[in-house]
């Protein structure tokens, strides 16, 4: 019988395993494995555990996992952000909760991979385990939330009906930015979007003459550029989701030197500056846009966020990619540049039955994406 179990880093799992149960995806065993050491090194960052199933010895299930303690304003930004801190300075225990999540702080999608060999009754049964695996963890250290964090539209389609039947509220999460490219060239590409559009980014990329760029999957010696530009472009987005955005130090690094040729750094020079990075994780059908950082106000006079988008497309195009996916931030331009929204999902339950009776009655209101200041504007506009 299937059998789920808590391990207590992803280091205890064989990498041939992980990435059987979950092929092709850059952010596989080494991925995490990068994350979690960099965590572990800086003591900054959310420590990366893994969930397993495992039949007859042999691992037939995988998910990332990890704990935190969760603000429940962190989905509130802006103004109400301000009023949640306030609470949170004056009593922050009635704010924060202890969480076991299945997901990770590092992924945009919950990683749930199961073996190949496993037909749609044995992925049912292999989940059924690892969420038994989940609730035992939790009852055992006495966590107030189980989550499962960002599921994918084709993994809510599996399990949903189960985690709902379990008593999980359904909340929103932030979507997924995918751009589609079933073009042969840059030139088709533009001529999907508007004239608009496609008139505003020639402009840009016409005032770019001075911006030199480079592809590099050795980053030795810029580390610490990259990951100030990091920091500097999320201090200046005006949102704030807590640990669940913070990388570690060294991140970049780890992650240049685990993935090598399948994390491809595009720097940005104006001049001898370094004034923006894009990080780039490269499968054989996808590239997944994962950071961006830019050098303020530098990357906006060279209109770097274009530039940038538009080395991004050749990129995939070159190399005959047809998808790009671009993360969970600055929607309104990666729509008007022709992206699609994939939307995620959060499954929730508190282990008290009354607070978790108000959290599903009270869900329709709490998701990520009612507070988003795009997605808020987005929304808006449909409804006008």
């Amino acid at each position: 019988m299937a059998k789920g179990r808590i391990l207590k880093g992803i280091a205890e799992i064989a990498p041939a395993a992980w990435d059987a149960c979950l092929p092709g995806e850059a952010e596989c065993h080494a991925y995490y494995s990068a994350c979690d050491t960099a965590a572990s090194q800086s003591g900054v960052g959310l420590r990366m555990m893994a969930a397993v199933v495992e039949e007859a010895d042999e691992i037939v299930a995988v998910a990332p996992f990890f704990r935190l303690n969760y603000r429940l304003d962190t989905p509130l930004q802006g103004k109400l952000r301000a009023f949640g801190d306030a609470l949170y300075r004056h009593a922050p225990g009635l704010v924060t909760m202890k969480v076991l999540c299945v997901g990770s702080p590092y992924a945009e999608r919950c990683h749930l991979g199961f073996a190949p060999k496993l037909d749609a009754a044995g992925c049912n049964a292999a989940f059924q385990a690892l969420a038994a695996a989940l609730e035992r963890q939790a009852a055992e250290e006495g966590a107030h939330l189980v989550v499962w964090k960002d599921l994918a539209p084709d993994e809510e389609e599996g399990f949903g009906d189960v985690l709902k039947q379990a008593g999980f509220a359904r909340l929103g999460s932030l979507p997924i930015a995918l751009l589609d490219l079933p073009f042969d060239d840059e030139t088709a590409y533009l001529a999907s979007l508007s004239a608009a559009t496609r008139k505003d980014i020639k402009r840009k990329l016409a005032k770019a003459d001075q911006v030199r760029i480079a592809f590099h999957t050795d980053i030795t010696g810029l580390e610490a550029q990259i990951g100030a530009l990091y920091e500097a472009t999320r201090a200046k987005s005006g949102l704030d989701y807590g640990e669940l955005e913070v990388l570690p130090p060294g991140y970049f690094g780890a992650v240049s030197r685990a993935l090598g040729e399948r994390a491809v750094f595009v720097l940005y020079w104006v001049g001898g500056e370094l004034a923006a990075f894009n990080l780039l994780l490269v499968e054989p059908d996808r590239v997944i846009d994962k950071f961006l950082g830019m050098r303020y106000p530098l990357a906006r006079e060279h209109n770097l966020y274009a530039v940038s988008w538009m080395a991004n497309v050749r990129f995939c195009l070159e190399r005959g990619i047809d998808k790009l996916q671009s993360g969970q931030t600055a929607y309104a331009s990666k729509l008007r540049f022709g992206s699609r929204l994939v939307p995620s999902t959060l499954y929730v339950r508190h282990r008290l039955a009354p607070l978790q009776w108000a959290l599903r009655s009270l869900s329709p209101w709490l998701g990520f994406e009612r507070f988003d200041p795009d997605l808020a504007a987005i929304a808006r506009k449909k409804a006008a």
